[in-house]
């Protein structure tokens, strides 16, 4: 399956990455497109449209207010079309892709190494979905999720990365304040981090499990619990989510 990026920003390019194929990609004048390309193969086109001409999918990874702008352009040529934009539902897509099969899917960065969460909107239109579940997969693992839910989904595993990031630094500072080296102490919250990742998959995602396994009573890793608690680490993440998505 040939694929055409239109757009050339962080999540396409971690998509191209992820799949290592030669691209077909176009961005709106800031050059990535020709740089994706010079790294990976392929080419960065002239036009939306010769991109569609050349491409077995569309994938729209511009920003969403460019919607109607684009599918001008690509529309007419256009195959198939699989969606990244934020906030755009399948009725949308459809009205702007009328004739063409669309699918709307939610990455997150991580497709970059092979560990990726794409959440794909359900109901999808089959054959299409089949396909792009099986090109998505290829950079890690597709979540089929009601589309009512796919925003609150991607409000977890979209910006999931920048949080894990934030929780890493903070650990990171934390364990140089007591006097560990700043290179040591990041290997050790990184590597600590995957391995629980694998672990809590090994326990089928049972997070008290894995915290009990750990966790002896009155002992230290109970006392950083605790403060974790007071700090209001719960609280905080709760925040978040409600700060991504907006008021219920």
């Amino acid at each position: 399956m040939k694929v055409g990026l239109i757009g050339a920003g962080n999540m396409a390019a971690a998509l191209a990455r992820g799949w290592g194929d030669p691209v077909l990609a176009t961005d709106s004048g800031s050059g990535k497109a020709a740089a994706l390309a010079q790294e990976l193969g392929g080419e960065a086109v002239a036009s939306n449209y010769e991109l569609a001409v050349n491409a077995d999918v569309v994938v729209l990874a511009h920003k969403p207010a460019q919607l109607e702008a684009v599918a001008r352009e690509a529309g007419p040529a256009a195959r198939a079309v699989v969606s990244l934009l934020a906030r755009t539902s399948v009725e949308e897509l459809r009205a702007a892709y009328p004739d063409t099969p669309v699918v709307r899917v939610q990455p997150n960065t991580p497709a970059e190494v092979g560990r990726g969460v794409t959440l794909l909107a359900e109901p999808a239109e089959d054959p299409l979905a089949g396909e792009v579940e099986e090109l998505f997969g290829r950079v890690g693992v597709v979540v089929r999720v009601p589309e009512g839910i796919i925003d609150a989904s991607a409000a977890c595993s979209g910006v999931g990365p920048a949080y894990w990031a934030l929780v890493a630094e903070a650990w990171v500072e934390a364990a140089i304040r007591r006097g560990i080296p700043a290179p040591i102490a990041q290997q050790l919250v990184t590597e600590t981090m995957a391995g629980s990742a694998e672990l809590l998959r090994a326990r089928g995602h049972d997070t008290l499990a894995l915290r009990r396994e750990v966790t002896s009573p009155g002992g230290t890793t109970a006392r950083g619990l605790a403060a974790l608690e007071r700090g209001g680490l719960r609280a905080a993440f709760s925040s978040a989510m409600d700060d991504v998505l907006g008021p219920a």
